[in-house]
């Protein structure tokens, strides 16, 4: 089975940090592309950030210069690295797989919640 499980996440004030983990067991990072979305209390999900095997990264115009998306393959894990974080970034956060050899195939973990409040 495919799993991908989200960790990090927790209550931070205006300005802290926090990293997001997500740990993938059966499924090849590789051959995926793996992201980030959020979902907000009474928004719709958006994504965060992506990134490929071979290095190509996109994020969100929301937290460029904020949010570092990476991965570790070998251990068929990625990261979110969030610095300066503001209340509007209190979501919850999930980790994805997209394959790229196979239209449609999205793998989804069950998010882990990031609040941002003092």
């Amino acid at each position: 089975q495919v799993q991908l499980v989200e960790s990090g996440g927790g209550l931070v004030q205006p300005g802290g940090s926090l990293r997001l983990s997500c740990a993938g067991s059966g499924i090849i990072f590789s051959i995926y592309v793996m992201g980030w979305y959020r979902q907000a209390p009474g928004k719709q999900r958006e994504l965060v950030a992506t990134i490929t095997s071979g290095g190509r990264i996109n994020y969100a115009d929301s937290v460029k210069g904020r949010f570092t998306i990476s991965s570790d393959y070998a251990k068929n894990t990625v990261y979110l690295q969030m610095n300066s974080l503001k209340p509007e970034d209190t979501a919850v956060y999930y980790c994805n797989a997209n394959s790229i050899l196979r239209a449609g195939m999205v793998y989804w973990g069950e998010g882990t919640l990031v609040t941002v409040s003092s």
